[in-house]
């Protein structure tokens, strides 16, 4: 198959096992007039490894993007076939390329996709969890009180849960999850797919917490969370009107307290009441942070 003129190819490349690049990507790679890379350097070594030069190399990033794309959907215009690529994986899936692939289009540059890897895809065949529906969350917000309040937002989702985290996030990110969704949630945690030390660990979230603690090791590298989705049965009307109740409480109340009053209104066991009182008390303080 022969690269065509005035094309952009959005190319997947692989996550970390360079043996994971497909016959069709390396050939355009290959043949394009320029390649678009998120860093030259990481693309370089991808280019090295398949015997190309890297000189059609031009960076496009989160920084530069916005400044770079009119010059390339002249080049396309003019009849340059270009090739976009990220670090590892699909481009736009939590990486630059968005800015690019909508101004081609709307230029009425043909935009051709070379699939190929992508960790939250691999994450989700290994994990165990359903997969016929599932919700695609990327990069939560950096900071707790952020994190939870999105977590939160998601808390009664019925899909599976899919996240993508850092290194130097992913036990707070942990934490919060269990504090948000319960530490009995199924979960699973893929760590550096298809490198050296790819390691998939499943269990409860208190489990994977447990985990992550257990060895320095495991909180390295790249990670995809996959969580399962709420299986709780649906709330009822009662029951949505008894945690609205208890919402209230706890904002001027003790936990005990909330809990009591709670059941006294409305029969709800006050054991449950206290635990969920217990939940919406360290959701609020983590929100104060």
């Amino acid at each position: 198959m022969s690269i065509e003129t005035g094309v952009l190819y959005v190319v997947a490349t692989p996550l970390g096992n360079l043996g994971d690049i497909s016959p069709r990507a390396a050939q355009v790679l290959g043949e394009v007039d320029v390649v678009a890379a998120e860093d030259t350097r990481v693309s370089g070594r991808l280019l090295a490894h398949l015997g190309q030069s890297a000189q059609r190399l031009l960076s496009l990033h989160e920084h530069n993007e916005t400044a770079r794309v009119p010059d390339l959907i002249q080049q396309l215009s003019e009849g340059a076939s270009v090739a976009l690529v990220s670090d590892a994986g699909t481009p736009l899936i939590s990486d630059p390329g968005f800015r690019l692939v909508a101004a081609a289009r709307e230029a009425g540059v043909r935009v051709s996709p070379v699939p190929g890897p992508s960790a939250l895809i691999a994450a989700l065949s290994v994990a165990g969890l359903p997969t016929d529906r599932f919700v695609f969350e990327g990069f939560l917000p950096a900071k707790s009180a952020a994190r939870r309040s999105r977590l939160q937002a998601l808390d009664e989702e019925r899909r599976t849960l899919v996240f993508y985290e850092s290194s130097h996030r992913i036990e707070a990110c942990l934490g919060d999850m269990t504090e948000v969704f319960g530490g009995a949630r199924r979960g699973v945690v893929a760590r550096e797919l298809t490198k050296r030390f790819e390691q998939v660990a499943d269990g409860t979230l208190d489990e994977l917490v447990a985990w992550l603690a257990a060895d320095a090791d495991h909180c390295r590298g790249e990670f995809v969370v996959v969580v399962a989705g709420d299986a709780r049965e649906e709330r009822t009307a009662e029951s949505a009107s008894v945690e609205k109740v208890l919402g209230v409480l706890v904002e001027t109340l003790s936990t005990r307290q909330a809990a009591d009053i709670a059941a006294r209104i409305t029969g709800a066991p006050r054991q449950a009441l206290y635990r969920e009182a217990q939940r919406l008390k360290n959701l609020q303080a983590g929100e104060d942070e």
